[in-house]
């Protein structure tokens, strides 16, 4: 079994695991605004494009309950994204120029 357990069942993907997703954990638990906490939070999410040495070019999508973190494709070989028309090289959010990341949202169906 492999580490990787995030898979998409959207209808225009394979509904292999991604192949790009990343993830990261909290060092401590995450406290809530109206006092409550998470222990132990991990977010899966993929990055597109390069930061830069300023560090000012990031650009930070947010997803609805239902969607993931598989805003766009990465290569050909790739699925695509929810967002493909948008995000990528020459696109609106152009990451040969922005710093794109995609979490998945706390509470979502996708982890």
């Amino acid at each position: 079994m492999t580490e990787d357990l995030f898979y998409s069942s959207d209808s225009v993907r394979s509904a292999a695991p991604l192949k790009h997703v990343q993830y990261v954990t909290f060092d401590g638990p995450l406290e809530l605004t109206r006092g409550g906490r998470l222990e132990k939070v991990r977010v899966a999410y993929e990055t597109y494009g390069q930061l830069n040495a300023a560090r000012d070019n990031a650009v930070f999508i947010c997803h609805a309950l239902s969607g993931d973190s598989h805003v766009a494709s990465h290569d050909e070989d790739d699925d695509p994204g929810w967002w493909e028309i948008a995000v990528g090289p020459g696109k609106p959010i152009d990451t040969d120029k922005y710093f794109v990341i995609c979490p998945n949202i706390l509470g979502g169906c996708r982890g």
